[in-house]
């Protein structure tokens, strides 16, 4: 028992909770850039897959880390494009608009990956985002690459944006009022269209993330799941970036810590510990999200001039 509480105070518990959270984050502020303007978007599984292998692509064939990061949002806005197209002003079902963007672009995903790198037993390797110490800081456990410096400070600009300008107004009445917004002169056609470009090309940087920075190549199912639990913590954060990000790290300190009690308690089966993480996320996100609140106009398609 003492060996497990003192894990609580090793510097590799720490890091590793910041870089398990790093991607939940990018996905998480995508996610909540997209509902706050009222669109929901579920292709998020789907595009931080594809961000994930058109980021290792570019920094495969010769560009460098940053550059595929740059791929990577481009290539998130393309689907975020696509996927705002159909729901704003076609308005068609944001939920079934975004399943088929997450079926196409893990589909794409796999069907270039196997025309890129056709017959390799393992996947191709490239050379990883490194830990950087910031001189200002010296604490161990924030010895982090920079996406997740990037992500970090990205939660702060998206709080600021969304609370403290006419542009996060906007977005915010996009979401709450499309009728009351449009009467102001905002054109919330292109304002939803606009957000759910911006927010899918940061979700697609959380798969950039996971193939640049978490690991050295990409596999087709390295997302697992991040998506939809990056849904999770926008209700859970109640539609603001800090409390998402507090979910975020929760969720990811509950992941490092089972990993690590596994070799405490080796007699214990393993299953016991991998869904831990999940069922105590459950456990707090039962209360969170019974008190939150969503956006009123939340997946409601907006017709300029009706009532």
């Amino acid at each position: 028992m003492n060996e497990a509480l003192d894990l609580f105070f090793t510097a590799s518990l720490w890091a590793a909770v910041f870089r398990i959270a790093t991607p939940l984050i990018f996905g998480m502020l995508g996610e909540l850039i997209c509902e706050r303007a009222g669109v929901v978007n579920l292709g998020i599984e789907g595009i931080m897959t594809f961000g994930a292998l058109s980021a290792w692509l570019a920094v495969f064939h010769g560009c460098d880390l940053w550059t595929g990061m740059l791929v990577a949002a481009a290539s998130g806005a393309a689907f975020g494009l696509l996927h705002a197209l159909l729901t704003v002003p076609m308005a068609q079902s944001q939920h079934v608009t975004g399943l088929g963007i997450t079926l196409l672009a893990t589909s794409l995903a796999s069907f270039i990956y196997r025309l890129a790198v056709p017959a390799k037993s393992t996947p191709p390797t490239i050379m990883p985002f490194q830990p950087v110490d910031l001189p200002f800081l010296n604490a161990p456990f924030l010895a982090a690459t920079a996406p997740t410096y990037l992500a970090l400070g990205l939660t702060a600009v998206v709080a600021y944006v969304l609370w403290r300008t006419p542009l996060g107004l906007a977005i915010r009445m996009a979401g709450e009022h499309p009728q009351g917004a449009q009467a102001q002169g905002i054109n919330v056609l292109i304002l939803r269209t606009g957000c759910v470009m911006v927010g899918s090309a940061i979700m697609a940087l959380g798969g950039a993330f996971l193939s640049l920075a978490a690991f050295n190549s990409f596999v087709i199912n390295m997302v697992q799941g991040r998506g939809w639990m990056a849904l999770a913590l926008v209700v859970f954060g109640a539609w603001r970036p800090g409390l998402a990000l507090l979910g975020a790290l929760l969720y990811a300190w509950f992941d490092a810590y089972q990993l690590r009690l596994q070799h405490v308690f080796p007699g214990v089966p393993y299953q016991i510990f991998l869904m831990a993480p999940y069922v105590l996320s459950i456990a707090v996100l039962i209360p969170m999200s019974r008190r939150a609140s969503g956006p009123q106009a939340l997946m409601m398609p907006f017709v300029k001039g009706e009532r």
